[in-house]
C-alpha cells in the first residue's frame, strides 16, 4: 500500500460490535466513530453488515451534512410548512428553495460581498419592490 503525502487522517472507526435489540429480530451493528478535529465520538447502529465502519461513519456525516443544509432552508428560505401534500408540491417548494439558494450563492460569489447568503436574503426581502442598487445596499448596511 503506497504511503499517502500531505493529508492527514480526520477521523477513527474503533472496532464494530454486533448488538441485539428487545424486539428485534435480527443483530444490528454498532459502529463507534471519533472525529479527530474536534475530538467527539459518535455511535451508530445500523443493519449493514456489509459495509465498513469507515463507510458507515462516512454515510451518516454525509446524511448530517445534508440534513443541516436541509435546516438551512428551512430556517433562511422560510419553509416551515409544505403548502402540498402531494410529492409533486412538496418537490415543487423544495425545488423553488433550491434555486432561491443558488441564486444567492452566485449573487455573493461573482459580486463577491462578502455577506452571509443570510444578510443577503433580508435584504433583498426588505427591498423587493425598491429599484435599488443591490451592491449599494449591502454596501450601507456594513
Amino acid at each position: 500500500m503506497p504511503a499517502q503525502t500531505g493529508r492527514k487522517k480526520k477521523s477513527r472507526c474503533h472496532q464494530c460490535q454486533t448488538i441485539r435489540l428487545r424486539g428485534v429480530e435480527r443483530p444490528l451493528r454498532l459502529v463507534n466513530y471519533t472525529d479527530l478535529e474536534t475530538g467527539v465520538e459518535y455511535r451508530f447502529v445500523t443493519n449493514a453488515h456489509h459495509l465498513k465502519a469507515k463507510e458507515i461513519a462516512d454515510i451518516y456525516k454525509e446524511r448530517w451534512e445534508i440534513e443541516q443544509f436541509f435546516k438551512w432552508i428551512k430556517t433562511n428560505l422560510n419553509i416551515k410548512t409544505f403548502l402540498g401534500t402531494s410529492s409533486n408540491a412538496v418537490l415543487t417548494q423544495v425545488w423553488i428553495a433550491l434555486c432561491v439558494y443558488l441564486m444567492l450563492a452566485y449573487l455573493n460569489f461573482k459580486a463577491k460581498l462578502g455577506s452571509s447568503l443570510q444578510q443577503i436574503l433580508r435584504l433583498l426581502q426588505l427591498n423587493l419592490f425598491a429599484r435599488r442598487d443591490l451592491t449599494r445596499i449591502i454596501h450601507e448596511e456594513k
